[in-house]
């Protein structure tokens, strides 16, 4: 038998319950005044000697409270007499060193990761085009604009591996982060960390063993800026499968000199 307990988990009747520890119950009570807006980000908790008095805790629990919550990055603490407990801004980068461990620790192959973006950037594609506003359109182009920039400064060498992985991911990343779904925004920074570690060794070893072939890197501005067209007309389904073409036709390149089944933990080996 099992029943539910106040904090959502599943627990056996008769199993041994751990009572949560005051610096926890002090965290949790923190933190939901921050996710509840309470505390705003950039906003300093109040000073050490008030919250011990709140809480009527000792310092030392306290602080075990405040690193609770800095290990989650929901705050950051400043020792010294200037110092304190400040709200910080949310990090997606936290939530994906997270699940980033987790796809390694389960043995997550590049084409799983792969096949999760495919799934994701064409709808995020198609919702964006179908939003889309005038500093949409100005921020793609302002992208597309440094990615151009950089082939014309590579002229005739190819441009460096991470400048080019760089860009082109801030591309997609734009397309995730402007398509008016926060969930997708997320998820899609999620997997940032991974694709751009994947791409930069990708393109290290293409430049390392063939000669340099512009045209491969000028269709690619090309697809972006046609991408930036249908969005800019409010062509969602246009968008939509533009952008699906584009990514099935780079998985060529993305799996020519790593097997699909690679898995994502050699990435960081």
């Amino acid at each position: 038998m099992s029943e539910l307990v106040a904090d959502g988990t599943v627990q056996r009747v008769g199993m041994a319950m751990r009572a949560p520890k005051t610096a926890e119950l002090i965290a949790t009570h923190l933190r939901r005044q921050i996710v509840r807006g309470e505390l705003k980000p950039g906003e300093t908790l109040p000073s050490e000697i008030n919250l011990m008095e709140q809480f009527s805790v000792s310092r030392p629990t306290l602080r075990e409270a405040f690193r609770i919550l800095e290990a989650e990055s929901i705050i950051g603490v400043r020792r010294g007499s200037r110092g304190g407990a400040q709200v910080l801004e949310p990090d997606p980068r936290v939530a994906a060193r997270h699940v980033g461990l987790l796809l390694q620790l389960q043995g997550t192959t590049i084409q799983d990761v792969y096949e999760a973006r495919m799934a994701m950037e064409p709808i995020c594609a198609s919702m964006l085009a179908a939003r889309r506003t005038d500093e949409d359109v100005a921020a793609l182009r302002a992208i597309l604009a440094d990615v151009e920039a950089l082939l014309d400064a590579s002229q005739k060498s190819a441009p460096a591996a991470a400048d080019w992985s760089h860009l082109t991911y801030r591309f997609h990343e734009a397309i995730m982060q402007r398509c008016g779904n926060r969930t997708l925004a997320v998820q899609g920074a999620v997997l940032a960390d991974i694709v751009d570690a994947h791409m930069q060794q990708s393109i290290s070893r293409s430049l390392g063993e063939h000669s340099f072939q512009p045209e491969r890197f000028q269709k690619t501005v090309k697809s972006y800026a046609r991408a930036v067209d249908f969005i800019e007309k409010g062509d969602a389904d246009g968008a939509a499968a533009h952008w699906r073409k584009h990514m099935e036709v780079a998985a060529q390149y993305v799996f020519l000199y790593d097997p699909q089944s690679k898995p994502v933990v050699d990435l960081f080996g």
